[in-house]
This record gives structure tokens, sequence and C-alpha cells, in this order.
């Protein structure tokens, strides 16, 4: 597998991630495939990982070729100076723009909920705008201003508007429009900037979530 470079930067390398590659290397056998190491046999030097997005998640995803641009990333994500934009397919129709401001909270196995009013939870913030809407659907474009685990999921969902397929928290069989499939969370890291660094990079919507656009026009 060849990754695709969007940017290069000094030290800093943009690529886009297909869905269902790992960002660094699972736990088990089969987890071993992963992007940090397919872009260090690619460039044929160390990669260090700027930040990461799930498996399924395809788009926008930093690396660095060196520790100081990678201290300088990392930096810039703690200090909340990044911003990210994602496009997600949704459940019904989202008429207009939404600020989602719900505290998350650790779940069950891995999963992220609603804080409980008085339960200490995360602070977590979410911009919603609508780009096209469909019969029972919507493609939006999401912009996290916190970094919380599966926030962008928990968020839409918390609102009615959970991901069309979504196995964690929304509905958990495949959707099929002839010979059109969806089978992973419609969740794509569109762009990300970084303004003190000179950085703006887009990745366009990867071909298995534009045929399934093409189809809930139809």
């Amino acid at each position: 597998m060849h990754l695709v470079v969007l940017e290069t930067l000094g030290g800093l390398v943009a690529v886009a991630k297909p869905p269902g590659l790992l960002v660094i290397p699972g736990r088990t056998l089969e987890d071993r495939h992963c992007a940090r190491d397919l872009l260090e046999q690619q460039l044929g030097t160390k990669i260090w990982v700027c930040h990461r997005i799930d498996r399924d998640t395809s788009g926008v995803l930093l690396f660095a070729t060196d520790a100081a641009s990678h201290r300088a990333a990392s930096m810039a994500f703690e200090r909340g100076e990044v911003k990210k934009t994602y496009l997600a397919l949704v459940e019904g129709v989202v008429s207009g723009p939404l600020d989602i401001d719900v505290p998350l909270a650790e779940g069950r196995k891995g999963k992220m909920r609603p804080g409980l009013p008085g339960e200490e939870a995360k602070p977590a913030r979410t911009l919603v705008r609508p780009i096209e809407t469909f019969a029972n659907a919507s493609l939006v474009e999401c912009e996290p201003l916190t970094g919380r685990q599966h926030q962008i999921r928990v968020h839409l969902k918390a609102k009615g508007h959970p991901l069309l397929f979504d196995h964690q928290y929304g509905h958990k069989e495949p959707l099929q429009w002839g010979d059109v499939t969806l089978s992973r969370t419609p969740l794509h890291a569109a762009s990300l900037e970084i303004a003190s660094l000179g950085l703006k990079v887009a990745a366009p919507l990867p071909k298995d979530l534009a045929e399934v656009v093409s189809r809930l026009r139809g």
C-alpha cells in the first residue's frame, strides 16, 4: 500500500489515511500493519506520530520526520491551536448549525458517553454545519473544539443524528444501495490547519463515501 502525501512543510508530512488502517501497530499480529510503518518504509526515514484518528476514519493524518517538528506540532495540539474539520454522513435531516457542548465521560468497553448531572466529565464541544441533506440523512461538517475520544460520534448521537453506520454508537448493520455498501463509520478528516506553523492541508472525500453520497442523492 502507498500512502498519498498531501503536504510537506519542513519536517511535517501530511498524508491521506485510507479507512481500515491503524495509525500505530495494534496488539494482535493482524493489527501490526499501520500508517506510521508504511510511511517510514515509503520515505526511508524514522517517523513520529503527531496525532491519531480512528481506524475506520479516513483523511488527513499528520506525521513528523524529526523530533523538533514533532515537538512543535504536539505543542500546537496541546495548546488547542489546531483547527480540524471532519465530514460525516448522519441519520436524519440536519436543518441548521449545531453547537454541541456536552461533557463526556468514559463508558463501558472503551466507549465514551455524555456525562451525567453532577458527574465529573471532560468538557467537550463540537460545531456542526449541514453541507447537504437527503431524504433521511445529511452530510455535515464537524469542527471539534476539544479533542476527546470519539467526540464527534458521541456528540452527533446525543443530538439524535448518529452516523449512518457505527458499530459502537449507532446502526450496526451495513447499509446497501445497489452495489454500494457502507460498512465503516462514515467519518472523514477533511482538513487540518496549524496557523502558527503555516500548515493548511485538505483531503478530498474518498471514493467509498463519495459513492454513498451519490446514491443518497439518487
